[in-house]
């Protein structure tokens, strides 16, 4: 049997070198504190020779966001020291004896895949991703979220397509399946007519092992030969396909050992039958709220889940009534031909409709919820990892930023302030029914398990679990990963949806915090979830602020830039780590200074609501192939930015202000260069006319060009 290929991953990271990061962790964090000392240090001095006037009061503001910026430096610096020591004494079981250990008594998990108007290619990898799982007791639902009668013909023929395709992939699976019960089928009649032949039998499973490595490779084969829209196909083949070609083949390696050996016994064989059939034996399946007039019908994902993880474990009839079509679940104990049964589930295992998994996710999440001890663990996750190779500019560096959150997150866990994050959690159910809530929508009573106040669902549903006692868990791999927003259109939807939410969210965090001494949060866990929460906006207005205080040159200190070098040298090394570039740092800033607008148009949503109480709308990423236009309010913003900073350091030079000078012209060109390399030129120019044709007032839609974005490739 030959090798097959190996996934591409990054190098491992020597026991040594992590230690030797975790001191150097330290030690940057030590010289911030220190850097911070001595500029408070300069800084009260520089009080007393400003007096009571306007100097006094831009001293105190500029002192404020100061702090507010090295707040968020040392949340870093500490989170990625949680990290690597996580990391240092991270010892993962075995694949081979995690199978030993929980095949056999696997709890059932529903894995839930919201899709609304997706890629069809799209839907299809990460519906394979699931239902490949070696894990036994899976069952697979896309969750379409279309409207279900569309009116347009396109919208009409994707969504009959996105239907087929849970169709499809079982009838995919079963050409593997039925080679693996031939095989069983053939030993059980061996057991029965009493020739068992330890080494025979032995030998013939390995050959159903060999038919089924070639079956992977000939499914990698195909994929690689198929026309590739991007990236992320080369990485499903990786990630998916051959990433079980090569644990299958592990487990071939491990049994030609036994046939050495002498062969394995009939009820060691049958083991590995059963296993082989239920990686194979798996219902795929469609499932559509929008179909019921009784169901949850707001435009959002947490609304789509809560629809369908109300009816586990429940059977339900279809019904007429005036409304529509109404799905009313059966009471215990009664049921009907016709009936929809929905099997019920220990946990939930939730993915966007763009997640890739690796083969043991499930296995080794629900390991740990399985442990002693862990009986109030609510969620266990893997922050997601960017599909690595994109070409454009953008998507790499939106896709570093990502790989730069997990780290925090992973940091987050060493704190005691994981926050669940959404694309690929798997959670317990008992704990989803214990933040169970309900409400009268459109004059039915619908379910609430994730609430959806915000548009940030899943942040404000771990405040609701940590609040009722529950704990989270980030597992310490990368073992899922998601696209990035291809242009800037995508992505400021997805940006501008993640500012949205934190602020009304903090209120509960603090009722958290402070009801008591039982549950009341450690310093460092708040210090985290509130940064998670506020970091948004506390950076905008913070950056903000610095572009347009006039500051004088006396309110400079030597000691500033040192509370921010920290930051920057061990952004940089993870970024390296990570496989970006060197100069992948100054395009970061670039790209987070094309943010800024984006952020405060979110912040403004979530003061909106708060002061309204009006739901913001949920801002789905487009996950389609083609550009996103991206409203004109946005790249106008973005153009009045950039010349704002060029006056500004005009202004600053002339009074003499050269360190602002100096900030302001810097500023300026790293938004020029992100709008050539990241929105393109001639892309940002046909936003803006399209907005001046519809009075400004465009909303972000998916617009498919025949041509690509300017500078948008590298």
């Amino acid at each position: 049997m030959a090798t097959p290929a190996r996934l591409r991953r990054a190098a491992p990271i020597s026991t040594r070198r992590i230690a030797w990061e975790i001191a150097l962790t330290a030690l940057m964090i030590g010289v911030t504190l220190a850097a911070c000392a001595l500029f408070a240090r300069d800084t009260l001095r520089l009080g007393d020779a400003a007096g009571e006037g306007e100097d006094r009061v831009r001293l105190l503001a500029f002192v404020a966001v100061v702090g507010l910026l090295v707040y968020g430096n040392l949340v870093y610096q500490v989170a990625r020291l949680g990290y690597l020591l996580r990391r240092l004494r991270h010892h993962p079981p075995a694949f081979e004896d995690l199978v030993a250990s929980r095949w056999e008594a696997a709890p059932p998990v529903a894995v839930l895949v919201p899709s609304y108007k997706e890629d069809l290619r799209t839907i299809r990898q990460t519906l394979l991703s699931a239902a490949l799982q070696h894990y036994p007791n899976r069952r697979v639902v896309l969750l379409l979220d279309d409207p279900p009668h569309p009116a347009d013909r396109e919208d009409a023929a994707r969504l009959a397509a996105a239907r087929r395709v849970p169709a499809e992939v079982e009838a995919l699976l079963r050409v593997p399946a039925a080679r693996v019960e031939r095989g069983a089928a053939a030993f059980a009649d061996r057991v029965r007519r009493g020739v068992v032949d330890p080494r025979g039998d032995l030998r013939a499973l390995l050959e159903v092992y060999s038919d089924l490595t070639t079956w992977f490779a000939r499914l990698a084969d195909q994929v690689d030969g198929a026309p590739r829209a991007d990236h992320t196909d080369a990485f499903f083949a990786d990630a998916t396909v051959r990433a079980h070609r090569r644990l299958l083949w592990q487990s071939a390696r491990r049994l030609t050992r036994e046939l050495v050996l002498g062969g394995l016994g009939a009820e060691a064989i049958a083991r590995e039958y059963r296993r082989l059939g239920d990686l194979f034996r798996v219902e795929v399946t469609a499932f559509e709220r929008k179909r019921y007039a009784n169901l949850a019908h707001e435009p959002n994902k947490a609304a789509n889940l809560n629809s369908y993880m109300g009816l586990l474990g429940r059977r339900a009839r279809e019904t007429r009534g005036a409304d529509g079509l109404h799905l009313v679940p059966r009471p215990p104990g009664e049921y009907g031909a016709g009936d929809l049964v929905v099997p019920d589930a220990t946990y939930v295992l939730t993915l966007d409709a763009d997640s890739l998994l690796a083969p043991d996710y499930t296995l080794r999440l629900v390991d740990i919820l399985e442990r002693p001890g862990n009986e109030r663990l609510a969620v266990v996750q893997t922050p997601y990892t960017a599909v690595p190779g994109p070409s454009g500019t953008l998507e790499r560096i939106a896709g570093a930023t990502t790989d730069m959150q997990y780290v925090v997150h992973q940091g987050f866990t060493w704190c005691g302030a994981t926050f669940w994050v959404g694309a690929n959690a798997l959670l317990r159910k008992v704990a989803l029914d214990d933040i169970r809530t309900e409400e009268v929508e459109r004059g039915h009573r619908v379910d609430r398990f994730i609430q959806d106040r915000t548009v940030i669902e899943d942040t404000e549903s771990t405040v609701d679990l940590i609040a009722r006692g529950w704990r989270l868990h980030n597992y310490p791999e990368r073992l899922a990963h998601s696209a990035t927003p291809p242009d800037f259109g995508s992505l400021l939807i997805q940006r501008r949806r993640w500012a949205n939410g934190g602020l009304l969210i903090l209120p509960k965090l603090l009722r958290y915090a402070w009801r008591g001494p039982r549950h009341r949060a450690t310093p460092l866990e708040l210090l985290m979830r509130l940064h998670y929460l506020g970091s948004l906006f506390a950076g905008s207005v913070g950056l903000l602020a610095l572009l347009f205080l006039p500051l004088e040159e006396g309110f400079g200190s030597v000691w500033l830039p040192v509370t921010a070098a920290p930051y920057f040298l061990l952004y940089g090394r993870d970024l390296r780590q990570a496989g970006y570039r060197r100069g992948d740092l100054l395009r970061v800033y670039a790209f987070n200074m094309l943010l800024l607008p984006v952020h405060l148009a979110g912040v403004a949503k979530s003061l909106q609501q708060a002061v309204t109480g009006a739901k913001t709308p949920f801002g789905r990423t487009p996950k389609v192939e083609g550009r996103t236009a991206a409203p004109a309010w946005a790249v106008l913003a973005e153009y009045l930015l950039l010349a704002y900073c060029l006056t500004a350091a005009g202004w600053d030079a002339l009074a003499g202000r050269w360190l602002h000078a100096l900030f302001s012209l810097g500023t300026a060109a790293a938004l020029a260069y992100a709008v050539v390399a990241f929105v393109g030129t001639r892309a940002s120019w046909e936003d803006l006319r399209a907005g001046w044709r519809g009075l400004g007032l465009g909303v972000p839609e998916p617009a498919r060009r025949l041509w690509a974005s300017d500078g948008a490739r590298d």
